[in-house]
């Protein structure tokens, strides 16, 4: 064992972990960075070996000494119940593949009402046409999810919180309800990461990350990651291979080098985040901020009790304005950008509406809605040009 990579048993803090797993300078003349291994093929040394595929690595696709260290490092963040790590070109892309992965013609799927839309897209698009039926739950149903359950029910999938709304969902409560029916459970866990929600502590079988949010870190990559416990472990791994999903090996290396600064980079943006929630919570424009960790959110207690921290990314419902005040507000700014994605050291701001697409609940939130990711800035001059914003939405609408 190297100096440089501590055993597993070692009581380490995930801040540690973040930095020591999966280097091996031993290999490396004392490099503690891997090189970025770019390869299909790999050579065998005698006809024995590649006859019986003899080796740590037998093909590019199927892995390198740069993503195995990658996926060795995220499996340590995991925790002691992860039983393999994926790589894979995005985080649409792990989503769709991990439930190609658990489903199967003629089965059901439950999916929170509040996912992430395209994900939603997928759902009805690919997997109807594979005879698959996707039901949407209520993310507050907690252990009443029982109810749903069909005979051919396979998997459900959760997301926590939920995409731009924040609802908390009770991952434990469905959890059991889930394998008490004898199926899995999958859960998007990229707004918190592995480091302030440990999935498989919770009852998850699935973790699934955007890992070019938060792991990424800096917005220059797309990237995805599954990782899985011993009962999904084998399914999910034997799909990546059959789909041919493989993450690209510069991708995978600046998703490693992000990955070592996680801590320090998601410790700022909570930070920042709770001090603008809690800022915008007091604004004459706001009727209320969607936050689960807030003290005021309705989710808070789920997720005090089951997370150990909050990323950069929340939500907030003005009071009803026209159309063209928020559009007002949204060009004035110049600190927050308007673009897709977060997790990155940037601030952004977007308007989104869930009322045109949930089926299970009712999104009527009372005003216009906006979602903002508090980048690595300034919070004093982020504040400065939200008031920019906000004077501008006041002119507009005549105030």
């Amino acid at each position: 064992m190297s100096r440089s990579t501590p055993p597993d048993d070692l009581p380490l803090q995930p801040e540690t972990r973040l930095v020591t797993a999966g280097r091996e300078p031993r290999f490396l003349h004392g490099f503690i960075n891997p090189p970025i291994v770019r390869g299909s093929t790999v050579l065998y040394p005698t006809a024995d070996d590649i006859r019986h595929d003899r080796g740590e690595f037998q093909y590019g696709r199927q892995g390198t000494p740069t993503t195995k260290a990658l996926s060795d490092a995220l499996a340590t963040l995991e925790g002691p119940n992860c039983a393999g790590v994926a790589l894979l070109p995005s985080g649409l892309a792990a989503i769709s593949t991990a439930l190609l992965a658990v489903l199967k013609h003629g089965d059901h799927l439950l999916v929170s009402d509040s996912v992430y839309q395209p994900t939603r897209r997928f759902c009805g698009g690919l997997l109807a046409r594979y005879g698959i039926e996707t039901s949407y739950y209520d993310p507050l149903i907690g252990s009443g999810i029982a109810s749903l359950f069909k005979p051919n029910t396979r998997a459900v999938l959760i997301e926590a919180p939920g995409s731009q709304s924040f609802e908390m969902p009770d991952t434990p409560a469905i959890a059991a309800a889930a394998h008490a029916h004898g199926a899995l459970v999958l859960n998007d866990n990229t707004w918190a990461t592995p480091l302030y929600f440990r999935s498989f502590d919770k009852g998850v079988d699935v973790s699934i990350h955007a890992a070019t949010k938060y792991i990424g870190g800096h917005s220059d990559i797309m990237f995805g990651a599954i990782s899985a416990n011993a009962s999904a472990w084998p399914a999910i791994a034997e799909a990546v291979h059959l789909l041919g999903q493989c993450a690209g090996p510069d991708d995978v290396f600046l998703a490693l080098r992000g990955l070592r600064t996680l801590a320090i980079r998601l410790a700022h943006h909570q930070r920042s985040a709770l001090e603008m929630a809690r800022w915008l919570e007091q604004r004459p424009e706001v009727l209320r901020v969607l936050h689960p960790a807030l003290e005021s959110d309705p989710g808070h207690a789920i997720w005090k009790r089951d997370f150990t921290g909050s990323s950069g990314l929340f939500s907030v419902v003005l009071k009803p304005v026209a159309e063209k005040a928020v559009d007002a507000f949204l060009d004035r700014l110049t600190l927050f950008g308007m673009g897709y994605s977060w997790g990155g050291y940037e601030s952004l701001v977007i308007p989104f509406d869930c009322s045109g697409y949930r089926t299970a609940t009712t999104w009527a939130p009372g005003g216009p809605t906006l979602r903002f990711h508090i980048g690595l800035e300034d919070v004093n001059d982020l504040k400065a040009d939200l008031v920019r914003g906000f004077e501008a939405l006041a002119a507009e609408s005549g105030r």
